[in-house]
């Protein structure tokens, strides 16, 4: 059978794809909110409740994928996902209350969450650990690519079709997405039929460093997995930085139509320019991660160095944003803001295939993905109390006080290299392990 040069890249196009529609769905509720708020006499408390609802489902979503992606693969797991949320998100044309918009949003709140263990573990399969965060990078940037493309794709469709037949044609966008899939997606790259030997041979000899792969692959129960540090690490970085992610998509097209008083068409109009620099974001912090790899950097000292200039971005611009008093500037700063953020989660989110094997990605990934709407619910429903009267400034503040809990997460996570049997137990004795910590 013919082989395909770079199947691998072909893969993660196909994870980015899925990502951008995942963000389309998720966005078109906020998009399209005032109309909706404005026809069905709801409250901004009333959206608060909705996205929580949400987040619920997004979290058991996490976990309970990570397992199915573990247990049934990547291919089957990434159908699985897509077809609930699509289904999901094609059912909100018959809601006419908080219950039901509810209901609907903790179905896709599940079925999306489904993306992300799904596509950590993709890559862990599919890229040697140097390319990895760039890998992340792109499919990242398919997060930001739906952010973008969202808000005038939802405003056009909204303009001619009103809110309920614009939910009804989003969600056919990830049926259409499952044929290429299944016909791309056959295996692994250790048996796919359509892989050269040389690209088979990069990926897997590039999968666990030379000292790593001499040694029998540790795999640890879900117990073990929680006794290491490392996991605790990623478990709460992620509890920290994704709530940031998340005021955005949850809450700039409120925030324009609150303190600009824009309504669905300026909205379109502005609120996808944050994600440009998102996606900017994604793709450089993963290319910049493997170009230090490339010139003899540990994991662990590019992982993290990226991972902190993105923090130090994010830290600033949060505070910019909080002072921004037009249009174009607040857009502008969010974006620098979101620039950084995808900096660096796109290397935190590489970190589960740092520290374990493919067996054990999804489960971690699924775990710090709870963590993570855990994190997201706390912050939802401070907002509507944060933003009383119209004032967004301790908004942006909240943003800017988690950027630091980020960075002492990851350090006392320790190192970004592949986890031992014993390090659960070394992690007690401090003395004998910040030596390597730092190599």
């Amino acid at each position: 059978m013919k082989t395909m040069k770079g199947l691998r890249w072909l893969v993660i196009a196909l994870v980015a794809a899925a990502t951008i529609i995942n963000y389309i769905d998720r966005s078109a509720l906020a998009v399209m909110w005032p109309a909706i708020a404005d026809e069905l006499g709801m409250s901004k408390s009333d959206y608060a409740d909705i996205i929580t609802i949400f987040l619920i489902g997004y979290a058991v979503g996490q976990s309970l994928f990570g397992k199915l992606f573990d247990a049934l693969g990547t291919r089957i797991g990434f159908l699985l996902s897509i077809v609930v949320w699509s289904a999901a998100i094609g059912l909100h044309f018959a809601a006419r209350s908080v219950m039901s918009f509810s209901l609907f949003r903790a179905l896709l709140g599940v079925g999306e969450a489904g993306n992300w263990p799904g596509a950590t573990k993709a890559i862990a399969e599919w890229f040697p650990v140097r390319e990895r965060a760039l890998g992340q990078g792109i499919f990242g940037a398919g997060a930001s690519m739906g952010s973008i493309i969202a808000p005038p794709l939802v405003a056009f469709l909204y303009a001619f079709l009103g809110w309920k037949n614009t939910f009804i044609i989003i969600g056919a966008l990830g049926l259409v997405w499952i044929l290429p899939w299944l016909i791309v997606y056959r295996a692994g790259p250790d048996s796919h039929p359509w892989i050269g030997a040389e690209e088979r041979a990069y990926i897997l000899d590039g999968q666990r460093p030379a000292a790593a792969a001499a040694q029998p692959e540790y795999v640890p129960t879900t117990r073990q997995l929680l006794g290491h540090r490392q996991s605790w690490g990623v478990i709460a970085a992620r509890f920290f930085i994704d709530p940031i992610w998340w005021l955005f998509v949850a809450w700039l097209p409120l925030y324009l139509n609150e303190k600009f008083h824009f309504d669905v068409k300026q909205i379109g109009i502005f609120a996808w320019v944050p994600y440009v620099g998102a996606g900017i974001g994604a793709v450089l912090g993963g290319w910049l991660c493997g170009r230090l790899l490339q010139r003899g950097w540990t994991v662990n000292k590019a992982r993290k160095t990226v991972i902190g200039m993105g923090l130090v971005v994010m830290f600033a611009a949060a505070l910019f944003s909080a002072a921004a008093d037009t249009p174009l500037l607040a857009v502008l700063s969010i974006g620098a803001l979101l620039f950084g953020f995808q900096a660096a989660i796109s290397n935190i989110q590489t970190l589960p295939s740092d520290f374990f094997s493919g067996k054990t990605v999804g489960t971690l990934a699924g775990f710090s993905g709870t963590s993570a709407v855990l994190g997201t619910i706390v912050c939802m429903q401070l907002v509507p109390v944060l933003t009383a009267g119209g004032n967004y400034t301790p908004f942006f503040i909240l943003a800017a006080l988690l950027v630091p809990l980020v960075f002492v997460s990851l350090w006392l996570g320790g190192p970004a290299t592949l986890v031992k049997p014993h390090d659960a137990a070394a992690a007690h004795t401090p003395q004998q392990t910040n030596i390597k910590e730092f190599q």
